[in-house]
């Protein structure tokens, strides 16, 4: 694995504090790819008593930043989209890993599957990324 796409992403991580605040820990990088988790906190539990939609929806939009930057390329999100499976709980271990589907010039195609402990998915994101011309790190980055 070039060294690389872990460097883009421990620097994202190193300045991302929201995914800082959900506890997230990148478990597998690779060009393309990125598998992550984070343990579901009670303060993240909506009136209903389970998780907000929109810990699952930032834990899979972590995973598809990870993925569609580590090519040090800066890229943004252009549509996203996701289907909630089943529900989810304080105490939950998600599990967030974003597959590339299409890596063109200016654009980027990624699933990302949500699973808990038990290996359920509850989850399913899709992101549509645009890339800039902008580095994330090295000449002319961040």
């Amino acid at each position: 694995m070039p060294k690389i796409h872990q460097e883009v992403v421990d620097h994202m991580m190193e300045n991302d504090f929201f995914s800082q605040w959900l506890g997230i820990e990148v478990l597998e990088i690779k060009e393309g790819y990125s598998r992550i988790k984070m343990t579901v906190r009670k303060e993240m539990v909506n009136g209903f008593g389970i998780v907000h939609g929109g810990i699952p929806f930032s834990l899979a939009d972590s995973a598809f930043a990870f993925a569609c930057n580590n090519r040090n390329n800066l890229s943004v999100a252009l549509d996203t989209s996701i289907n909630f499976i089943k529900p989810v709980h304080v105490g939950d271990i998600l599990t967030a890993e974003a597959i590339e589907i299409h890596n063109g010039r200016s654009t980027g195609l990624y699933h990302i599957t949500i699973t808990n402990q038990a290996e359920h998915s509850v989850a399913l994101f899709k992101g549509l990324c645009f890339r800039t011309d902008r580095k994330l790190i090295g000449k002319d980055g961040l």
